[in-house]
């Protein structure tokens, strides 16, 4: 595939950075530091703008915080203007990115997320007796600047677009050469693109006939377990050889009617729950509803248990979701 130039402009084009900052606002919240940026709104747009136009652009750091969700993880979250910054840039490059996935890839890509995941697994669940998960150990510490830089030298051409690509990437590391921030938008489309040359791997060298990857999750359907393991030490060495990334220890093939963890639910033959982790999630939330009863209204109140329930839709989860509120009453 030919690289892609020329389109460095657009990342500076007025609409796009409108568009930019309306997507970095969305789910933020009314931070002091969005209402700070938008009280001068296209004078700091402008400042975006004309530092883009004249490639001189400064990031502003990051901020850290542990979230628990229920397993810790620390979120890397960079300032409000460069997050508007890392939209301008990735409302250029995404449909760039999207020319190189493959069907079977989700995360980070429209109509391509969890709920879509989890619909290609259950019926590759359907298809096939076997399966092998796996996923990558610490994988967003362990991507290597100089593989993904590499990677995005082949696909871009336009010398000031990989320049910023490059400045995003050298703001973080986990050590030495690695790592990408978990909370950068930015990041998130790498980490996908990244592990394209997985997928392809695959499809177009191994060949196996169910597949789906959402970010670092993966899984391989067969009918012949002892195939499934030749793949699976194949996929090892590759991930290790090209990528510099190791696999979790303790995978092995299983056979799919006994269920497979997956984006949140244990998906069998046709049919999905919710996993032990989201139902001991889903508990939680709702002891945090319990506490909020007479300190705020009940329409809110309702608006909140709407959204703490919708994730549950996504299968086949009546009995989970009595089990949780009856946890969640007597806890």
């Amino acid at each position: 595939m030919k690289r892609v130039g020329g389109i460095y402009e657009g990342i500076w084009e007025w609409e796009n950075l409108r568009r930019a900052f309306c997507r970095a606002r969305k789910g933020s919240g009314r931070s002091q530091e969005v209402q700070c940026f938008e009280r001068d709104l296209w004078e700091n747009l402008r400042r975006i703008q004309e530092e883009l136009r004249e490639e001189r652009v400064v990031l502003h750091g990051f901020r850290q915080f542990r979230i628990h969700d229920p397993k810790e993880r620390l979120i890397t979250a960079p300032a409000f203007r460069d997050r508007v910054l890392h939209h301008a840039l990735m409302g250029v490059c995404e449909p760039q990115f999207e020319k190189w996935q493959l069907a079977e890839s989700f995360a980070c890509r429209r109509g391509k997320g969890r709920l879509a995941a989890l619909k290609w697994a259950t019926e590759r669940a359907r298809q096939y007796r076997w399966f092998v998960k796996m996923d990558v150990r610490k994988y967003f510490e362990s991507v290597s600047h100089h593989i993904l830089w590499e990677a995005l030298r082949k696909k871009f051409k336009d010398a000031r677009v990989l320049e910023l690509f490059r400045q995003m990437i050298n703001a973080h590391e986990s050590r030495p050469g690695h790592g990408l921030p978990i909370g950068s938008l930015v990041s998130q489309h790498l980490a996908n693109f990244y592990l394209v040359p997985l997928d392809r791997f695959v499809k177009e060298t191994l060949r196996a006939p169910g597949y789906v990857r959402y970010m670092d999750d993966f899984v391989l359907w067969g009918e012949d377990p002892a195939q499934i393991r030749i793949w699976w030490e194949q996929i090892r060495q590759f991930l290790e050889v090209k990528l510099c990334l190791e696999l979790k220890p303790g995978t092995h093939a299983n056979r799919t009617e006994h269920g497979m963890d997956f984006c949140g639910f244990r998906i069998f033959r046709g049919w999905r729950v919710l996993n032990r982790r989201s139902k001991k999630r889903l508990v939680g939330r709702l002891k945090e509803l319990r506490a909020l009863e007479g300190r705020v209204a009940e329409q809110t109140l309702q608006r909140r248990a709407e959204a703490v329930f919708a994730f549950t839709k996504e299968g086949h989860t009546l009995k989970d979701r009595r089990w949780a509120l009856a946890r969640a009453s007597t806890g």
